[in-house]
């Protein structure tokens, strides 16, 4: 009877385990056996992961971002977690996320250092991303995240998207022979000082690779600037990120001071730009790019 009685409980123990395989997902959640979904709910600290998320048709399962992450339109829709150095455990906990999704390196740090012991505690999974810099780097990253949410073939579509784009854009640019001076230039909310863009990230690159060159020269990513130094720097071109412009407006940024002194101003150079376009990689870049050489080739 005793050994029967065991048998019957390894039986149970391995319908339920086969049963819980095929009705969860990688986080653990049950799958709904109505519609075929899962319980997915995914909080993301990074924007460069909520853009490729939603490019790989996973946006729905995502329920809170960072205050960085602004695009797609549908993001902003979202509930925000705050700024990812500063994040609050209780305001994530209070979204129910399954998972807590982020990518590594300095500059997309999560903070502070309790929070991610925090979630753990809760049962949230914690999953970081590597980051991606570079245009093969990007493409690893899409793949990487088109295996986990299994959607390789979308992710390979976005990869060949960008190869393609890329490959045009460096065509494009072997028509051009001037090279501009270009500043990139986040004008907030402190009075009279800018934070260009430096010679160090993503805005440099994709300044470089429209066929540019930078007119900050630092090794930084980001500087403060004062408009005697922004004068003497002497910009052809000034490409103002959407917060500072939106604000202005065209006529009233080229009269900022510095600004209005700039061949950029005085030429009718300054365009505005979207800046999550300037801060990291997507399949979107190749694009980016040619709009970019568009705008800073302008005669």
């Amino acid at each position: 009877m005793k050994t029967i009685l065991l048998k019957s409980i390894s039986v149970f123990a391995l319908i339920a385990f086969v049963s819980c395989f095929n009705s969860c997902d990688r986080f653990g959640n049950k799958k709904s056996a109505d519609s075929g979904t899962d319980s997915t709910r995914i909080v993301c600290a990074s924007k460069q992961l909520t853009e490729l998320i939603f490019e790989l048709g996973a946006g729905d399962k995502i329920v809170g971002v960072d205050l960085s992450s602004n695009y797609p339109e549908e993001v902003k829709k979202l509930p925000t977690i705050g700024y990812h150095r500063m994040l609050n455990a209780e305001g994530i906990i209070s979204l129910r996320p399954t998972a807590f999704i982020f990518n590594g390196g300095s500059d997309a740090a999560i903070g502070p250092p309790s929070l991610l012991p925090q979630l753990q505690k809760v049962g949230i999974t914690i999953k970081e991303f590597p980051s991606a810099e570079t245009i093969d780097s990007t493409k690893a990253l899409i793949r990487t995240l088109g295996e986990y949410f299994n959607v390789k073939a979308k992710a390979d579509s976005l990869c060949n998207k960008l190869d393609a784009d890329m490959k045009l854009a460096a065509e494009k640019r072997k028509q051009y022979t001037d090279i501009p001076s270009v500043m990139i230039i986040h004008f907030g909310r402190a009075s009279n000082i800018y934070f260009p863009f430096g010679r160090k990230g993503t805005g440099n690159y994709l300044i470089e690779a429209s066929g540019g060159v930078n007119a900050i020269d630092t090794s930084s990513k980001f500087r403060t600037l004062s408009p005697e130094i922004l004068v003497q720097c002497q910009p052809q071109v000034i490409l103002a990120t959407d917060f500072g412009f939106d604000r202005l407006g065209l006529e009233k940024f080229k009269e900022l001071p510095g600004i209005s002194l700039t061949p950029a101003a005085k030429n009718n150079r300054i365009y505005r730009v979207e800046e999550h376009d300037l801060l990291y990689l997507s399949p979107r870049t190749g694009e980016n790019i040619l709009k970019l050489m568009d705008m800073i080739h302008k005669k």
